[in-house]
Order: structure tokens, then C-alpha cells, then sequence
């Protein structure tokens, strides 16, 4: 027995549940092409973090530029920031519209396929060409075309982040 009575057993399973759980996150990007249905294979690096820590289920939605897909526990996390804080905020109803009218779920098929709907795939001009793009608890889901824009604009602004940067302790 630990101190406090915890059980060292239980403490290196919370030490490796924790180091699991930063080990498996959202990372990296990819290509895919959509088949004629509009399912996008979903790669084996983010499926293994939904298998390992979520659930088979995701939460996409309509965002800025791109969709969204979020692990039902992170999208859950991100609704009840809404309700308790979003209310405060000048405007957010707004916003809240136009993120939730877009909501749906999608359960990876046995081939670890998702199914986007044609509604969200023709706002953001998805019809073939993607990009699955990580963001350590979430991905984005890209056009191609605006995800090369994307990435071109943000390089000509790179700059822009030295001050966010410097205050995080990277720079």
C-alpha cells in the first residue's frame, strides 16, 4: 500500500491511463477521397484513439472553414461550456445556432468509415478531394483546395503568433 492508503497498483494504472491518454490524441493530417455515398475513411491513428479512449461515435459539425469531428465525450464537454459560460458571452447565440443546426452523429462503419451528409459536405464545398487535419481532441474535416489556402495564408501570418506563442513559453 501506497501512502493514503492508495494502493500503488492503482497508481501506476492512473500514471499509465494518464501517459495513454496524451500519448493518444489527435495528430497529423491526411488525404482522403470520398466514395460516391460520401463516406470518409477515417485513419487508423484516429480511430485508435477513439477505440483506446472515446467511443466508435463522433460529433461532426459545421464550423468556420472547415467540419468538425469531435469525440462525443469532447463535444459534450464543448455543449456544457455553451450552457453554463456561452450565455454570458455578447453574440453567442448566434454562433450556437449556426454550430448546433449542424450536428450530427456519426458511428464508424466496420470498415472505420463515417458517412458525411450532403448538406454539410456541399456548405463547405466537399465533394471528393479531403483532408483530415488533428487537433489533439478534436480533427477538422477539409476541402482540399481550402485546406491548401488555408495552410498558404497561415504561413504568410505566421508572425501573427510569436506574442501567443512567447506567452505559452514556446518561443
Amino acid at each position: 500500500m501506497g501512502k493514503d492508503g492508495i494502493d500503488d497498483e492503482s497508481e501506476r494504472a492512473d500514471k499509465m491511463t494518464k501517459k495513454k491518454i496524451t500519448e493518444l490524441r489527435f495528430r497529423s493530417r491526411s488525404e482522403h477521397t470520398l466514395d460516391a455515398k460520401g463516406r470518409l475513411n477515417i485513419p487508423t491513428r484516429f480511430r485508435e484513439v477513439l477505440t483506446e479512449i472515446y467511443s466508435h461515435a463522433l460529433i461532426v459539425t459545421n464550423w468556420q472553414k472547415s467540419l468538425k469531428a469531435y469525440p462525443v465525450a469532447e463535444w459534450e464537454a464543448l455543449e456544457e461550456k455553451l450552457l453554463t459560460q456561452g450565455r454570458s458571452q455578447p453574440g453567442m447565440s448566434a454562433f450556437v445556432r449556426y454550430v448546433i443546426s449542424g450536428v450530427i452523429e456519426c458511428s464508424l462503419d466496420k470498415q472505420g468509415r463515417i458517412l458525411l451528409p450532403a448538406p454539410l459536405r456541399n456548405e463547405f464545398g466537399i465533394s471528393k478531394e479531403v483532408v483530415l487535419n488533428g487537433m489533439l481532441d478534436h480533427f477538422e474535416i477539409w476541402d482540399k483546395g481550402a485546406w491548401q489556402n488555408e495552410v498558404r495564408r497561415t504561413r504568410e501570418d505566421f508572425t501573427s503568433f510569436r506574442e501567443g506563442l512567447s506567452l505559452l513559453g514556446i518561443l
